[in-house]
């Protein structure tokens, strides 16, 4: 028995390569970008774990539960770390962040979320990356949400560490990222006694045994089927134009949120300024009384396929999200999605004007 899915000849290190500079030209860098053999939080965790050790000192800034996962890493690491953290309707700001590094001079590395997918904010990364290039310190980002939804301009903002993931606006697989990483962040790591190595964990290991060396020979064998379907990610990018890609997914928020706003019934953006929320995924409270699980579970029974979650943890009770995102950034799965939502309303006796909502979302849509 043959299948094209098992089939297929190996993947050389060429194409590898090949892979990791398309990535870097999307992630506008002419850093060291190294693919990583998993979901985003493979380098995530890496990278701070090649960089952070008890001399480190970090503002680690909360917009949401990632950001509060990275605190946790810094601390295990043994880092001094100050956390900034802000409520998860709103964005951090370039002013609180020079307060911070102005209250605490000695920190050197800060971690940022760029877009919160699980709480639907947004960060002005450029405004934040000046303020960490004047103090100095080395700047750690996840863009996994943000890549594709909005810009994300590695060198341009000074970031360091640039995370990303293929699996949301860039419609790919999760099961492959990246990291870039910049000569200042590669010397981090190299002084850093900690640093993993020989582990599944370290960059240094693909810095020391794959970028000095050429690229001529793999680490061990790649994850085949998911490098080849980043690359195709990738080059649909490409083909569509990553403006007309990003453009896409704001017209999906703005839509979304409109949408919202006109259907009634209580239901309201969860992100209050719409300047802070995420292209990538709107987030909504629901109303007085209202379960959002129970809500969204109502709503999936009509049409499973449709991009609804309520909030994780204990935001399952007061949040949906309308995850927006790679083939879903559509008028379609926009509508789909208020008609869902504004029906399993109307099953519970609460009020909604579902056709006005839907005009709200279609003359939204640019």
């Amino acid at each position: 028995m043959t299948h094209p899915f098992l089939d297929l000849a190996p993947l050389s290190a060429a194409r590898f390569a090949t892979v990791a500079d398309r990535v870097a030209r999307l992630l506008r860098t002419r850093n060291d970008v190294v693919i990583t053999q998993g979901e985003a939080l493979l380098p995530l965790e890496g990278a701070i774990r090649g960089c952070a050790g008890p001399e480190t000192v970090a503002l680690n800034v909360i917009t949401g539960p990632y950001g509060q996962t990275f605190g946790d890493w810094l601390r295990d690491c043994g880092a001094t770390v100050h956390d900034l953290a802000v409520p998860f309707h709103t964005a951090v700001t370039a002013g609180q962040i020079r307060e911070a590094l102005a209250e605490h001079p000695e920190i050197d590395f800060v971690s940022l979320v760029h877009a919160e997918a699980a709480t639907g904010n947004t960060n002005p990364v450029a405004e934040i990356g000046e303020v960490v290039r004047e103090h100095g310190a080395l700047f750690y980002l996840d863009a996994v949400a943000s890549v594709g939804a909005e810009p994300v301009l590695t060198d341009a903002w000074g970031v360091d560490l640039c995370v990303i993931g293929a699996q949301k606006a860039l419609g790919g697989p999760a099961g492959v990222s990246a990291v870039s990483v910049s000569e200042r962040a590669w010397a981090r790591m190299a002084a850093n006694p900690r640093a993993p190595r020989r582990s599944y964990l370290s960059l240094l290991d693909w810095k020391e045994r794959w970028i000095d060396r050429g690229r001529t020979a793999l680490l061990h064998a790649p994850a085949q089927l998911e490098m080849l379907a980043l690359d195709a990610c990738v080059e649909r990018v490409e083909h569509e134009g990553l403006e007309a890609l990003m453009a896409r997914h704001a017209a999906a928020a703005a839509a979304t949120r409109a949408g919202a706003v006109a259907l009634g019934g209580g239901l309201e953006p969860y992100v209050h300024d719409a300047k802070d929320a995420a292209p990538v995924a709107t987030t909504l409270r629901t109303p007085a009384g209202v379960v959002a699980s129970e809500l969204v579970a109502r709503a999936l029974a009509a049409d499973p396929a449709l991009p609804l979650a309520a909030g994780g943890g204990a935001l399952a009770a007061e949040m949906i999200r309308v995850n927006h995102y790679g083939r879903d950034a559509t008028p379609g799965a926009v509508q789909g999605s208020l008609a869902a939502l504004g029906s399993a309303l109307a099953e519970r006796g609460v009020e909604v004007d579902l056709a006005r909502a839907l005009r709200a979302a279609a003359a939204a849509w640019k």
